[in-house]
């Protein structure tokens, strides 16, 4: 037994006798604050139980005949010392609940800065191309034609970029056609603005609309595996893989990349903007019950896991 998970089942055993023989609200207070030296140790609700349970046995041999008495006030003191583990629990429902709601937020203000990228800039773009059409219908001398067109031609990229920033914040395909119809348009976007091969194998055609925070979150997954792939990876070919296995979504997004082992900077320890974006991703997933992991050796590129709960708590 390790000392310090001796030390605390010394102390809880004498906490504890001390309760079954005096009473009090004393012995009470130190049950909670055992319980809380437990949760700060790493011990967990499994070795708290049998830390008491050890405690019981050893007080019932002594019992002399009261044995139910002292079992159902023993009942109570455990209760007392699990207490900072229920706040705990408490504790992180509530965070998880308000960083739901913190995403949301984000993900509604992403909308609203779309829909101002693509329809207000958009018609603001229209009004330069008409005044320049009027300039070109007014036959200028051959210098001016050559400016507006060089304008025009320049109108041309800011209106593209201002349509793929616009997809990037929200596309509007998400949220009117469902998740793997928005994938398939990121994944386009990709390979044309990075020559990388994607791979999307979709296991969830007849399931229907996913919840829009699973959707949600599985997009942002996708999208940041994507750019670290681009910016960091080296990969020609990235596979996406979705499917729902005992009431989870799974996704996986694989790399054939040089991974992330080979990718550490001098001074850097390997981390910087990539786990910016990864920790992010964590807590999206994490603030919906689910699980994230991610696997990579030197040479053998890069896998995400992620695994969502189709639960109606969302």
């Amino acid at each position: 037994m390790h000392a310090g998970t001796r030390d605390l089942d010394e102390s809880y055993q004498l906490a504890l006798q001390e309760y079954l023989t005096k009473g009090g609200e004393a012995p009470l207070l130190q049950a909670y604050e055992l319980g809380r030296q437990a949760l700060d140790s790493g011990i967990g609700l499994l070795g708290l139980v049998n830390i008491h349970q050890s405690a019981v046995s050893g007080l019932l041999k002594k019992a002399n005949g009261r044995a139910l008495e002292q079992l159902d006030n023993s009942h109570h003191f455990l209760l007392e010392s699990m207490a900072p583990f229920e706040m705990m629990q408490i504790g992180n429902r509530e965070a998880n609940a308000a960083l739901r709601r913190l995403n949301n937020i984000l993900e509604d203000e992403a909308k609203r800065i779309a829909h101002t990228l693509h329809d207000e800039a958009a018609q603001l773009l229209a009004s330069v191309y008409l005044e320049l059409a009027e300039i070109q219908r007014l036959r200028p001398p051959q210098e001016v034609r050559t400016h507006t067109e060089r304008i025009s031609e320049q109108l041309d990229m800011v209106s593209d970029q201002l349509r793929r920033l616009s997809h990037e914040l929200r596309p509007p395909i998400l949220d009117q056609l469902g998740l793997m119809p928005a994938l398939q348009f990121l994944s386009d976007g990709f390979r044309k603005r990075a020559g990388l091969k994607i791979e999307i194998e979709n296991f969830i055609a007849d399931r229907g609309r996913l919840p829009q925070p699973i959707e949600t979150a599985l997009y942002r997954t996708v999208q940041e595996a994507l750019n670290n792939v681009t910016k960091h990876a080296q990969a020609a070919t990235v596979w996406v893989r979705i499917w729902i296995e005992q009431g989870l979504v799974n996704c996986t997004i694989k790399d054939d990349g040089t991974g992330i082992g080979s990718q550490k900077k001098e001074g850097d320890g390997g981390s910087g903007t990539r786990g910016l974006g990864l920790l992010g991703i964590r807590e999206r997933i994490s603030s919906l019950h689910g699980a994230f992991e991610m696997s990579s050796k030197p040479g053998s590129g890069t896998e995400l896991r992620v695994s969502i709960p189709l639960g109606s708590n969302l």
